[in-house]
């Protein structure tokens, strides 16, 4: 049983893209490497900019600087 878990920051992902995330990740798993899809799980977790960091900075620092990660 695959579980598949997805970080990304909260920035207005809307409920139709996360969908479209659901079912390519599925896909990848069950083209690929043969996975049952009803024994898929994928979990989409969202994290505030304040909670995520790099480079030893907060994200939502950052983003106010106008500095994102391929700019650094």
């Amino acid at each position: 049983m695959p579980y598949i878990k997805v970080e990304l920051t909260r920035e207005g992902v809307t409920r139709e893209q996360k969908q479209q995330l659901i079912k390519g990740i599925t896909d990848l798993f069950t083209n690929i490497l043969n996975k049952d899809p009803h024994l898929t799980h994928v979990v989409i977790q969202e994290i505030e900019l304040d909670d995520w960091g790099y480079a030893g900075e907060q994200s939502s620092v950052l983003r106010e600087r106008g500095i994102t990660a391929d700019k650094k």
